[in-house]
């Protein structure tokens, strides 16, 4: 069986001198010398600091070939989404067994995101880029934040975007990324197969040249590039896990620009701001207005894509009452520092209505502002202020410990109406 287990998150301060070191790294070695990039990557570059990621697909035979060439106890992470092919878990197996790696660690996505958003388990077939996001990006995201580096099996070959691959990354969020069979071809890969007697992917030899999630991978036809099997018919050509140095290729998330507190640091936010002319009934991880929401209820219940409410001043969070738990996210506006009735808002989604998903604020969000919004329910913070973002990162914002208007059942009010002071107090 795959191991589960969980990984250490670690901290990388961007390094300007990195730049300059990978270009050179990359003259050192010959296009084809995949084994010793990858050497070069675990024993020098990245000492116990780098993780392999795996697809276990029709070509992933070559590159894990190479991991055990140089340690088979490096972990190497296969993102089970769920979707996969039975042929593609029993393959994981066979090359556990046949390669003797000893650290596979099968990464899942989150059952809440699952239950939330793809509760049918349909979501690919309206929203693939979503479904993508929930079960590939975010949890592979969350290993990879917890390394330097990570190595990936991907080819100059595959596709246009990936013509010119390097053999060393570095990415926006100042992590290496390493490609040892960047330069290899097709043939290349087949004639590696062959003198190491490496078992192919079961259904390779039934014309599926690139294996992914069952769903949106079907075979290829003679003459087809090995990749057209995959989001046949979409305009779509990765997962949004790879995200190349010429940009071609869709961000993951941590190379996003990270402005969503939560949970005691800053992540990517996987929302977009609602705009003019968006349909409610087709938008995705958008916040929809609730006055739009309201005039398009129908349509926003059969929107098949995750969807959160935003709630602006003026808003009458009543007449939402009933569907409030529709929604995993709920977005408060504050357009201006000085326009208190988001705080009134969000209390009476949390407290009155015991609205338990992300409640979060956006608009002008400052430091002085984030400890009222926390005592109002808010748990989530878009936060575009760079002062109020270095304070929220090293932990020193104003606190306020006196109350003239308690909040909830647990505060106690110094100074004024000490008749409640006492009633809480004796409570």
């Amino acid at each position: 069986m795959l191991d589960l287990a969980p990984t250490p998150l670690r901290q990388h301060k961007p390094d300007k001198l990195r730049q300059l070191g990978i270009m050179s790294l990359n003259g050192m070695f010959d296009e084809m010398d995949g084994v010793a990039v990858l050497r070069q990557a675990v024993t020098e570059l990245l000492v116990e600091d780098v993780a392999i990621v795996s697809s276990f697909g029709a070509d992933s035979s070559v590159l894990l070939h190479m991991v055990s060439e140089v340690d088979k106890d490096l972990p190497v992470y296969f993102l089970e989404t769920g979707k996969h092919f039975p042929e593609t878990l029993d393959y994981v197996e066979t090359l556990k067994q046949h390669l003797g790696l000893t650290n596979v660690i099968a990464l899942r996505p989150d059952s809440k995101d699952v239950l939330r958003f793809d509760p049918k388990g349909d979501l690919w077939e309206t929203d693939p880029d979503s479904c993508c996001h929930i079960r590939k990006t975010e949890p592979l995201d969350a290993v990879v934040s917890g390394f330097g580096g990570w190595v990936t099996g991907r080819k100059r070959y595959q596709t246009t975007e990936r013509g010119v691959l390097p053999h060393f990354e570095l990415t926006s969020d100042d992590r290496i990324k390493v490609n040892p069979l960047a330069y290899f071809s097709d043939a290349d890969i087949t004639a590696y197969k062959l003198k190491y007697g490496l078992p192919e992917h079961p259904l390779y030899s039934k014309g599926y040249k690139s294996i992914g999630c069952a769903p949106c991978t079907s075979a290829v036809a003679e003459g087809e590039d090995a990749r057209a099997g995959r989001w046949r018919g979409l305009n779509k050509k990765e997962c949004g896990i790879h995200f190349d140095f010429n940009g071609a290729i869709a961000k993951p998330m941590a190379a996003q620009e990270l402005n969503l507190f939560k949970d005691g640091k800053f992540i990517a936010d996987p929302f977009h701001p609602w705009a003019e002319g968006d349909d409610a009934g087709s938008v995705s991880y958008k916040h929809i207005p609730l006055a739009v929401f309201l005039e398009n209820r129908d349509a926003v219940l059969a929107n098949p894509h995750p969807v959160g409410l935003l709630v602006s001043p003026g808003d009458n969070v009543d007449l939402v009452k009933d569907d409030l738990d529709l929604f995993p996210s709920i977005a408060i506006n504050f357009p201006a520092y000085t326009d208190g009735r988001g705080y009134s808002s969000a209390r009476l989604i949390v407290e009155r209505y015991g609205y338990k998903g992300e409640v979060r604020a956006v608009g002008d969000v400052l430091h002085d502002q984030i400890s009222h919004m926390r005592r109002c329910g808010i748990t989530a913070f878009v936060v575009k202020h760079e002062p109020t973002k270095k304070a929220l990162e090293a932990g020193k914002l104003a606190t306020v410990d006196i109350f003239y208007q308690p909040v909830g059942l647990t505060e106690v009010p110094l100074g004024t109406r000490p008749f409640l002071r006492r009633a809480v107090e004796n409570a």
